[in-house]
């Protein structure tokens, strides 16, 4: 028999009351008290991607500065495979208690939704964001026999149907892929996606002539263009990069539509408390502000970020928006 019952009915609802009431503060107490105390051990940051990548280096260069300000070390772990689909799902099903961050990017968070019908993970039903670390832009580039010293005179030959101008990028419904075919679009001209298994075997295609036009991040494209391989025509951001301080951005090249860039975020599962949110977000905004780190993010092309809160799911609306149009302008279909 219930204990409660055997009081009266007026009575039994009061103490029931009473003890969803304290059942509710027991559980909020403990949530309070959790975060209070958070991190008590190490935290992992998920990467999807291989060791050595660009993802990675960020990754790992804003952990040690984490696990500074948290007092605890923040460790990778890298978990690739499916272009980040692998690592991102099995974030996705951590615990939500903080120790699990994923080292989310444009292509988890963004691409591949509009790719794929079939992910182990949902990027907004499956996590919470916590801040934006990086972004890194693309830049558009070909091969320095080619004519084109500037961006318009560039779109102008592939509106001729006498051009048979081709690109190269890292593969099907990679980053590269999708930013040529948005300037493709944009600019009302064709040329024709070669694609590679991987960026650095397109990059020696253009180095050799094999194509004319490349869509990468500088850090990959940096030593070609000093030694006059490649030719910078233009970055397709905001903002110039601070390597290339004499290459336009592509709305000073007079196509502001086109903005184009990888970059690298940090999410934790849902349900991860708000506190525990919080204190992971301050960590890596100070470690943003610090200036040897920001140092270390230049030298890489990498602008840090910091974006929270709404901020952050606007920036993320805005992206989810760019590369989902971007897959339909490439003209490929989810699976």
């Amino acid at each position: 028999m219930d204990s409660i019952s055997c009081y009266s009915a007026p009575v039994a609802k009061k103490l029931r009351l009473a003890l969803c009431g304290a059942a509710v503060l027991t559980v909020v107490s403990i949530n309070a008290s959790y975060a209070q105390d958070f991190p008590e051990q190490p935290v992992t940051v998920i990467v999807p991607y291989a060791a050595g990548g660009g993802t990675d280096v960020v990754a790992r260069l804003l952990a040690k500065k984490m696990g500074d300000h948290l007092k605890v070390p923040v460790v990778i772990e890298n978990r690739a495979g499916a272009g980040g689909a692998v690592g991102a799902g099995y974030a996705a099903k951590a615990r939500p208690d903080g120790y699990t961050v994923l080292m989310g990017t444009a292509s988890t968070h963004a691409i591949n939704p509009a790719l794929h019908t079939n992910l182990s993970y949902d990027p907004v039903r499956d996590f919470e964001p916590v801040i934006l670390a990086v972004s890194v832009p693309m830049m558009v580039v070909v091969n320095a026999q080619l004519p084109y010293k500037k961006l318009g005179e560039l779109t102008q030959a592939m509106q001729s149907d006498s051009n048979k101008l081709t690109f190269g990028s890292q593969g099907v419904g990679g980053i590269g892929h999708l930013a040529g075919e948005m300037l493709n679009y944009m600019a009302k001209g064709h040329s024709l996606h070669v694609p590679y298994k991987g960026a650095a075997p397109a990059l020696q295609d253009l180095v050799a002539g094999n194509i004319d036009i490349l869509y990468d991040t500088p850090p990959a494209l940096l030593p070609q263009i000093k030694n006059g391989k490649i030719r910078a025509l233009a970055v397709a951001s905001s903002e110039r990069v601070a390597q290339f301080p004499d290459i336009p951005t592509t709305a000073e090249a007079g196509l502001p539509g086109f903005k184009a860039a990888t970059w690298n975020a940090l999410f934790v599962p849902k349900g991860t408390p708000a506190d525990v949110i919080a204190k992971l977000a301050e960590a890596a905004s100070s470690a943003l502000q610090d200036p040897d780190l920001r140092e270390q993010l230049g030298a890489i092309s990498a602008q840090p970020g910091g974006q929270v809160g709404q901020d952050f799911k606007a920036f993320m609306l805005s992206e989810v928006k760019t590369w989902a149009e971007a897959v339909k302008m490439a003209g490929l279909k989810p699976d």
